[in-house]
């Protein structure tokens, strides 16, 4: 099922890639109940990035994690889930945002203060999509 998902995102991308205008921006949504799931989709993330950037250097991209993945990001496990932690850094640092859902966080008892700043907690993961959406952001499910 996975290769199913990787071979939608790379359609999606490819897709980008053969326009003639360069997409406003790209928003790369991710929902999966796997909480180490990051470690795999992030650098793919990165990869559909450096592909549309070589292209169309000035589009703009954002990553929403609004499944169990964003648990991961939590500040109490900056050190076990390290890498993860090292890439949405170089992502934010390479301006691109990475945000989580507060709503789902909070069905666990987690709060906006238990991620560290370099994370933005959006107040739904749903929502923060639209409004990238509404800004005449290009949609990529990365699953």
């Amino acid at each position: 099922m996975a290769c199913v998902g990787i071979a939608q995102a790379n359609d999606a991308v490819e897709k980008l890639l053969a326009q003639v205008e360069p997409p406003q921006g790209v928003v790369f949504e991710i929902v999966e109940a796997d909480e180490s799931a990051l470690e795999e989709l992030l650098p793919r993330v990165r990869d559909a990035i450096e592909k549309v950037r070589a292209k169309f250097p000035a589009t703009e991209f954002a990553v929403v994690s609004h499944g169990k993945e964003e648990f991961a990001l939590q500040s109490q496990y900056q050190g076990e889930y390290a890498d993860i932690h090292q890439q949405v850094q170089s992502l934010v640092a390479d301006d691109v945002p990475v945000h989580v859902c507060e709503t789902h966080a909070g069905w666990y008892g987690v709060t906006a203060e238990d991620f560290p700043d370099y994370v933005n907690v959006a107040p739904t993961g749903p929502g923060q999509v639209r409004l990238y959406e509404e800004l005449g952001y290009e949609l990529i499910i990365i699953d």
